[in-house]
């Protein structure tokens, strides 16, 4: 019996053999439960494909589908089951069907058990297979008619798998009994799928490994996704396990003024925040401090929730910063995220391929705003942004995030408080001077060294970000009524320079 010369039997599942460190272990029997529609046909026919891969024979008994279907589920995948991979359809006797042989002294149900069992054990010794799907449970739970004849033959399942060898996974579509964990204390290990409905937009499924004996696994929830090509996992990210050496050094926002208010610049591998009202110009800021680091020769991802790319190039360009051209040369991915559409796990993911694959070294998320609308859970989207910045920060990379907060002036609310995980926070203001909106920015908050204390004006034009002197003689800015209380108006004029 060939096992492809390995101590586990990888499932071929981008993602879940991570968790699982290395796949099933060899000759034993695991549990896939699931509701119908979470996945567990389309990962048993990946496991089934990557035993085929590699040179094993594999044996997908089905009790609810039928050969064809199977088949042709495999083919929307663009999966072939190749000729390592039989399949056994086990239909009832006709007999058993035929009304006129419904046996009066003895229960049809004994007769269908004892037929299906003899079905499964002969099907197994002609192909003498090492890995094995059993799909699914559910049909052998209503034939057992019983939670203790329902064991005993899991149990006899399970000691004849075990003397060929044979790694085995078990489906179960939990359409009855849902209660019932009579499995899960027989199996060696159970993996638990879900399907979520939000209230608005696509469905969400997430896995949890909820048993491995003798082995050590990836817990906790884990979102997964069903396309074309089959299901792919992203494991939760912990942020301990990925560390990488870089010289921590002072970076610079392109801008002599924005580095002065932040003492010098932001440290690399740091986290900074942008804070303010709709319309002060936080993703200006931001994708600022990126146009700068494509300036030195460095990668940058962007990945945009709220504004539209082609205005966000329109806009950015008159200012400057053409973001199509630092696109098209490779230095800059930029993409619209779809909040409904997108997993925090899966979000998390495309943000380690590009700084782990592309080597970026510069990431912003605008907004917050955006990403809380793909996980509604404020704890929930807290415990994903410590440890999407603590990865980030690991791996010396400069994240920028925009939290856009409710009203104009004064007394602002944000609609979930991160300020305490960035290393750096940049606090945007609108206030009203000389009959005119202007607005205010200041730094309040430097984890590393010092920075200005001061609150300057700043202006967006089409000469692109400029600051002015620090506002000195007024009081009040950040309430958004300042009091005039020096000799001179430090205001800048609308050209960008200075009024006398």
């Amino acid at each position: 019996m060939n096992t492809g010369g390995s101590t586990k039997a990888r499932l071929g599942v981008g993602g879940l053999d991570d968790i699982l460190v290395g796949g099933l272990s060899r000759g034993h029997v695991f549990l896939l439960e699931g509701t119908p529609g979470s996945g567990k046909t389309t990962i048993a026919l990946q496991y089934m494909i990557e035993g085929a891969a590699q040179g094993e024979k594999c044996l997908y008994i089905t009790l609810s589908e039928t050969e064809q279907e199977l088949r042709d589920g495999a083919a929307s995948h663009g999966m072939t089951l190749e000729e390592h991979v039989e399949v056994f359809e086990l239909v009832p006797p006709e007999s058993l069907l035929d009304p006129r042989q419904q046996q009066s002294l003895l229960y049809s149900s004994d007769l269908e058990l004892g037929e299906t069992t003899k079905l499964i054990f002969e099907a197994v010794e002609r192909v003498r297979p090492s890995r094995i799907v059993l799909d699914s449970l559910s049909e052998i739970r209503l034939l057992a008619q019983g939670s203790l004849r329902y064991r005993r033959q899991i149990l006899a399942l399970k000691h004849y798998f075990a003397k060929r060898s044979a790694t085995v996974l078990l489906l179960d579509d939990m359409s009855t009994e849902q209660n019932d964990k009579t499995v899960h204390s027989v199996v060696h290990g159970v993996i638990h799928l879900e399907e979520l409905a939000p209230t608005y937009g696509a469905e969400r499924r997430r896995l949890r490994v909820l048993k491995y004996r003798g082995q050590a696994f990836r817990g906790g929830f884990h979102d997964f996704t069903i396309r074309t090509g089959g299901v792919q996992v992203f494991p939760r990210l912990v942020a301990a396990e990925h560390r990488t050496a870089f010289e921590r050094k002072l970076v610079s926002s392109g801008i002599a003024e924005v580095d002065e208010l932040l003492g010098g610049g932001v440290e690399r591998g740091s986290s900074t925040l942008v804070l303010g009202p709709a319309g002060t110009g936080k993703s200006t800021f931001a994708l600022q401090f990126l146009a700068a680091a494509i300036g030195r020769g460095e990668k940058a991802a962007a990945f945009i929730f709220d504004e539209e790319l082609g205005l966000l190039f329109t806009r950015m360009k008159t200012m400057g910063i053409d973001l199509e051209a630092m696109r098209a040369s490779g230095n800059l991915h930029i993409e619209q995220v779809d909040a409904a559409e997108l997993s925090p796990g899966e979000f998390a993911h495309r943000v380690r391929e590009r700084v782990d694959s592309a080597g970026a070294k510069t990431v912003l998320v605008d907004s917050i705003n955006g990403y809380q609308a793909a996980m509604p859970d404020e704890q929930s989207l807290i415990l994903h942004m410590h440890e999407l910045l603590q990865y980030l920060n690991r791996q010396g990379a400069n994240t920028y995030l925009t939290v856009a907060q409710h009203g104009l002036v004064g007394d602002m609310k944000s609609p979930v408080d991160i300020t305490y995980l960035a290393d750096n926070v940049i606090l945007l203001r609108y206030f009203e001077a000389l009959g005119k909106v202007r607005r205010a920015v200041s730094v309040i908050k430097k984890r590393t060294g010092m920075h200005e204390e001061t609150i300057r004006e700043y202006r967006i034009s089409k000469k692109g970000l400029t600051l002015g002197e620090p506002l000195s003689e007024f009081q009040g800015v950040l309430r958004g009524v300042p009091q005039f209380a020096g000799g001179s108006k430090p205001l800048m004029s609308t050209e960008g320079g200075r009024n006398s």
